[in-house]
């Protein structure tokens, strides 16, 4: 199975996509959000995602108990998920300027819609994908319009169980979409290692008969090469500029050359999964004689039996292959031979 998104195939035995996620990292400029851009490019990402929402289109404005942020969130000093999100949010008029400086690049860019207006938003720029964030998963009037639009689909699944990824996959079946990418994902910030179940990877593969990876919250870039070697298609991860500014999601996000590291990293990782061949290598080859083979170990007249006593296995290989030990014990030598000769048939009487 393989997925086209723009010029790169995604799947088996192709390298793998890797997206750097912006969310809030912009912290409100756009000048910021042009940089990360540009960082993600430098540091080797295939694509830069954005979030496109605004506060109005995500919750209401509201202090009532239900919207507050509880005091164990990460973003509890936003105080309501509106404040939040209005303080996260990525401003709709500059998708025009971000899109154009992705595409000046070579870079893929698309986003994860928060709602149906949001598509609609974003066809104008037409994305070659869209991607449904872990909490949408469940907004099946959102995964009904994305499908619609004929663009392959990426799900994260951070909040949700094998019923929720069924439905999804389902309603978007029922809708036409052929090409389906779900994306492992602990939506805990940071993620705890021991929750995020790399083995659900391949599952998920061989489960829905799609293509799969991680959408990374770890802290470090261990977590998403392993990943790749455990048979992720795409790893998304967020990133930040390494100046150190604070912004609503930096305390989880990978800094430009922590990201580099993590590309660089996962490219070694795709050489070395390579594929299924039992030959020696090429240069493996040039080792080949530190293996064993059968050499004479002691002065051998013609016509004497060859006994344990006068033959050994040893390094380096250019004598009898070692399988023969027991089939010369007992032959004569043809010929006189001195400690350190080969065996070969040549000098062993049949």
């Amino acid at each position: 199975m393989k997925i086209q998104i723009g010029k790169h195939t995604i799947g088996s035995g192709y390298p793998t996509f890797i997206i750097a996620e912006m969310s809030g990292n912009h912290g409100g400029s756009l000048d910021q959000a042009i940089k990360l851009i540009h960082a993600a490019k430098s540091s080797g990402a295939d694509a830069i995602k954005l979030q496109t929402y605004t506060a109005d289109t995500i919750t209401l404005k509201s202090d009532k108990e239900d919207f507050c942020l509880k005091s164990d969130n990460a973003w509890a000093k936003h105080q309501t998920l509106w404040e939040l999100y209005d303080k996260a949010y990525t401003p709709w008029e500059w998708h025009e300027r971000l899109f154009a400086e992705a595409k000046k690049l070579r870079m893929e860019i698309f986003s994860s819609p928060f709602d149906e207006t949001a598509v609609d938003f974003l066809e104008q720029f037409d994305p070659e994908v869209y991607k449904i964030a872990s909490p949408e998963i469940t907004h099946i009037p959102l995964l009904k319009r994305v499908a619609r639009t004929g663009k392959p689909v990426i799900i994260s699944t951070g909040i949700s169980n094998l019923s929720d990824i069924e439905l999804a996959v389902s309603v978007l079946r029922s809708e036409k979409v052929k090409d389906i990418i779900i994306l492992q994902c602990s939506t805990a910030y940071p993620a705890p290692p021991e929750e995020t179940n790399l083995a659900v990877i391949e599952d998920m593969k061989k489960r829905f008969n799609v293509l799969s990876g991680l959408s990374d919250h770890s802290m470090g870039v261990a977590i998403p090469i392993a990943a790749v070697a455990l048979g992720a298609n795409v790893i998304e991860k967020h990133i930040t500029l390494d100046s150190g500014d604070e912004t609503v999601d930096s305390f989880f996000s990978t800094g430009e050359k922590e990201f580099a590291y993590m590309v660089s990293g996962i490219r070694l990782v795709e050489k070395a999964i390579g594929k299924i061949n039992y030959d020696i290598s090429p240069t493996a080859l040039k080792s080949i004689n530190g293996r064993r083979s059968l050499y004479v170990s002691d002065r051998i007249k013609k016509g004497e039996i060859f006994t344990p006593s006068n033959i050994k296995c040893i390094r380096p290989a250019y004598g009898l292959h070692p399988q023969y030990y027991e089939n010369i014990i007992g032959r004569k030598a043809k010929v006189d031979l001195e400690a350190g000769d080969r065996l070969s048939w040549d000098v062993a009487e049949e």
